[in-house]
């Protein structure tokens, strides 16, 4: 006897519901190894056009963090999508290996440095870069990054700094690399030079004084008793001062105030007697800042000249309208006192200390003596106001402790020289965002020239050597030998050797006549190691040059992709990039910044760990990386269910397929049913959407656009309605194979676009298809199919779903009012007028099964509704049960069940299958 629930096609399929992800992912990666996947994808994508993404090098230092995960999927994502969309994609990893936070690491273990060589401490730090470098590489790879893990670029390598030495020799060689004595930001906690790329802002609490400076020379402009009234915020910087620095355009006034006579910008006047708490006070002279040039003012602990000067930096948002001027610690005051020929006094050492050039005061940290420099000025009667204010002040990123103006000789590599050329490269890059190109653009406007040389041991050498009579040497016959050496020994050599050994071979010099050569100390920012990968890794390797994507946090802008625009345009005229692309931060769920003291951290590891890699890399496709993007354990749950919804949606659509075969089984478009043309024609919308999102880097579309169709088109309405079909209908049924044919593709494409967002996920059910591809990477996205009855099947289903969605809402009030269980329970009268009436006794459109009810029908106009009719927009609907008897292999209800003397508890069409296919 039959067994009518064997009869039945229901799904079979071996790939699991539960994804198991943290458990099976691994599983899935070793199979990627074992066929070396990105060679297998860069070899099938051989003579393709090249799409090169540049990847930014992280800090060889500690685990990833979010948004180092966040930054290297997006990256994923777009290669992915690119190598299945027409292009050769090589991506080479890379790293950024020196620097103080790996001498700070190395301290910080109790190695002591000065009980070694240079060359000795700097072998322990390429050795810690390593370990680091294998820690993250690790995680990185556990996310399911796909690239060249296995040759990945170093910037400690040897080919890399060679390639270096060459960038700064091309510089050189253009003129854009000089030395000079000027103020730089200067850490003395880190006690070296830093770039603007390393500075960070924090609130600190700063003095704020009012200081009189008498005169030597009024020159007969002004009372020979009068007195400068200087403001400053750095009572340190006092013993440094050399001038004070007044707007030409301005006019200043000679202010009568407590017995005494004082100079001040005419504007300020009212505000400086208010801070200095002057009763009364008279204007006794006006006269133009310009005429104020040259006057000579006393030093008020020295008693030292203090020149005044024009200046156009002077401004009247705060203080004086006199500036006290000391051209060692600032840049402003540095240009001023250039052209007035002072000299760059910086009486403090790279600890931070006086030096003997501030007698009084050697010795004294210079934070320190904020309160004695106020003690002795108010002690010299000089101090007219002291007070104190928070306000925002630059940290070096790194140590995160209070960084100075300092001038020290430090080498610097232009900016002023090319900036227009820089403009013009930022102007001919595409931006995404837009507004990255407003931020980089007023960067490079804005930005001083770079200071690349550092007091530390950890980076690459400047190879630059020194006549006896200390002129500095820089050719291109010693860069290319000192590069040459670099290739074949790595940079540690220039620790090793002397500078004749460093020297090509019989090298002379005018400057040296005794043969005596020296070689510079210091080494060069870390962000002229990166700075230079475009040489080091896109033409060292033969790739595509420039890149078309960089792509890294918004803080690059000054960071990385500024070293690299710079250098780029210094040796090659042109920015090492088509497209810069910038992500924002990841903040914890209530848009709060990450901190271990607040406890909110979320670490990759962690969620790979509980949820899998593919839930992490659903959560980066749905939100919009654009500006700051926020994640917590409770996101990462319901991007779980939503990864649950669609994994289970391609297990559905597997299990129908089980039995059909695209060769043999497949219905030409032209002979499927309209619903299955209609789902064809969506499934093409959603892949042109997808594309084309793809193309936009805008992969939270992709999210929701998936997402929707999935859910709602595919769940609530396909897939739904197919049950009736797929599971009842014998094996070779034409609307079944025309449904299966749907499926199928719907499936591959699904498969497909959703491979550069959850690859594991989709490559573990690629495994289950006997597909002539080893894995779904090895494939390429559909194109979009355009067929003629699109517009006429878009308008005409477009209808029949309003009114399918109108029976519905009448099916859940009839559920909810206990007339119905399930849908098939139910007859659907419908009152309704014409212009509905043909869609839905359409044959076309069987519109009782894509409802999923036992019987409907048309019983009238709308206006002959009766009074318990559901009243809808286009419809008027009365639910009832239905006729007949319940069908035991189907479940729908009708009169011609127990007709057939064989079958009695099947309907007609349900005894015809068993019949036909197992009897």
């Amino acid at each position: 006897m039959v067994e009518y629930k064997d009869t039945l096609l229901m799904p079979k399929t071996d790939f699991p519901m539960r994804g198991n992800l943290p458990a099976n992912e691994p599983k899935v990666q070793e199979k990627w190894d074992e066929m070396d996947i990105n060679a297998l994808v860069n070899k099938r994508t051989e003579g393709r056009p090249h799409f090169v993404l540049h990847d930014g090098p992280p800090y060889a230092n500690g685990d990833i963090h979010i948004g180092h995960a966040l930054n290297k999927v997006i990256k994923d994502m777009i290669n992915r999508h690119r190598s299945m969309t027409g292009y050769h994609v090589p991506y080479v990893p890379g790293w950024d290996t020196h620097g103080l936070p790996i001498e700070q690491a190395l301290t910080n273990k109790g190695v002591n440095r000065k009980e070694m060589t240079v060359a000795e401490f700097r072998k322990l730090c390429e050795e810690y870069a390593y370990e680091q470098i294998e820690n993250q590489k690790g995680q990185f790879r556990r996310l399911g990054v796909r690239g060249d893990w296995e040759n990945p670029y170093i910037t400690l390598k040897p080919e890399f700094e060679a390639r270096q030495i060459e960038v700064f020799g091309k510089m050189a060689e253009k003129g854009y690399i000089y030395k000079g004595l000027k103020p730089v930001y200067w850490s003395p906690s880190s006690e070296s030079a830093l770039a603007e790329a390393e500075i960070e802002y924090k609130d600190v609490e700063s003095y704020s004084i009012y200081v009189a400076f008498g005169l030597k020379d009024a020159k007969g402009v002004v009372p020979e008793d009068a007195k400068f009234i200087i403001w400053t915020t750095t009572p340190w910087t006092i013993p440094a001062n050399l001038g004070i620095s007044v707007n030409p355009e301005f006019k200043y006034a000679v202010v009568a105030a407590n017995n005494d006579k004082y100079i001040v910008a005419k504007d300020l006047v009212e505000k400086v007697a208010t801070e200095l708490g002057w009763e009364s006070y008279e204007i006794v002279q006006e006269v133009e800042g310009a005429n104020l040039d040259r006057l000579v003012a006393e030093h008020p602990i020295y008693k030292r000249d203090s020149l005044v000067m024009l200046g156009d930096h002077v401004t009247t948002e705060a203080g004086t309208g006199c500036v006290h001027t000391a051209p060692g610690h600032g840049d402003d005051d540095y240009q001023v006192g250039k052209r007035y020929d002072l000299p760059v006094l910086s009486p403090v050492d790279n600890r931070g200390c006086y030096t003997d050039e501030a007698p009084g005061f050697e010795g004294l940290f210079y934070e320190k003596a904020n309160p004695v420099m106020v003690e002795k000025l108010q002690e010299l009667g000089a101090l007219l106001k002291v007070s104190k204010f928070v306000h925002s002040y630059p940290h070096d990123w790194r140590t995160k402790k209070p960084v100075i103006y300092r001038a020290t000789p430090q080498w610097f590599a232009s900016v002023e020289m090319f900036r227009e050329e820089l403009l013009q490269a930022v102007r001919d890059t595409e931006f995404t965002p837009a507004w990255g190109e407003t931020r980089l653009y007023n960067m490079i406007r804005d930005r001083g020239d770079w200071v690349i040389s550092r007091q530390r041991a950890w980076g690459v050498p400047i190879p630059i050597f020194y006549a006896e009579n200390e002129e500095p040497i820089i050719t291109p016959e010693t860069i290319e030998h000192v590069s040459k050496l670099f290739r074949e020994h790595g940079s540690n050599i220039w620790f090793q050797k002397e500078a004749k050994e460093l020297l090509p071979e019989g090298f002379t010099h005018p400057g040296s006549p005794n043969g005596k050569f020296t070689k510079e100390n210091d080494i060069m920012d870390v962000w002229f190691d990166s700075g230079s990968t475009h040489q080091g890794v896109l033409v060292e390797r033969g790739m595509k040059y420039p890149a078309d994507l960089y792509l890294e946090g918004s803080d690059q802008h000054r960071g990385w992709f500024n070293s690299s625009l710079i250098t780029s345009v210094a040796i090659n005229g042109y920015a090492p990039y088509k497209g810069l692309l910038t992500h924002g931060f990841v903040l914890d769920g209530d848009g709060r910044k990450m901190s271990k003291s607040l406890g909110n951290v979320i670490i990759p590891q962690k969620v790979m760990d509980q949820y899998g890699a593919d839930i992490l890399r659903l959560w980066v496709a749905s939100v919009d990386y654009t500006g700051d993007v926020r994640i917590s354990m409770d996101m990462l749950k319901q991007i779980s269910e939503v990864y649950r919804k669609i994994r289970n949606t391609l297990r559905f659509l597997h299990g129908n397929v089980s039995d059909f075969n695209p060769e043999t089984d497949r219905v030409a478009y032209e002979d499927l049913r309209e619903m299955d043309q209609y789902m064809y024609m969506r499934l093409q919308d959603v892949l042109k959407q997808v594309r084309a999102a793809y193309d936009r880097y805008e992969f939270a579309n992709v999210y929701h656009v998936v997402n929707n169709f999935v859910a709602v088109e595919l769940s609530a309405f396909y897939l739904d309605i197919a049950k009736d079909v797929v599971y009842i209908e014998g094996t070779d049924n034409a609307a079944r194979r025309a449904m299966q044919t749907v499926m199928y593709d719907t499936l591959l494409t699904l498969l497909k676009v959703l491979t550069p967002i959850i690859p594991h996920t989709t490559d573990e059910l690629w495994s289950y298809l006997n597909a002539e591809e080893a894995s779904v990477q090895l494939t390429d996205f559909p194109e979009v199919d355009e067929r003629s009855n699109f517009p006429q099947l878009r308008e005409k289903w477009t209808k029949v779903i309003t009114l399918r969605d109108e029976v519905l809402k009448a099916l859940e009030q009839a559920r909810n009012a206990k007339v119905i269980g399930k849908s098939l329970e139910a007859n659907v009268l419908i009152y309704a007028d014409s212009n509905v009436v043909d869609i839905i006794n359409d044959e076309a459109v069987n519109f009782a099964q894509i409802n999923i009810v036992s019987q409907l029908q048309v019983v009238g106009s709308k206006e002959s509704a009766p009074e318990n009719a559901l009243v809808l927009e286009k419809t008027s609907i009365v639910i009832e049960k239905a006729n007949g008897e319940k069908c035991e292999r189907c479940w729908s209800y009708s009169d011609t069940v127990g007709q057939h003397e064989n079958h009695s508890t099947l309907c007609a069409r349900c005894a015809d299958v068993v019949e036909k296919y197992y009897v």
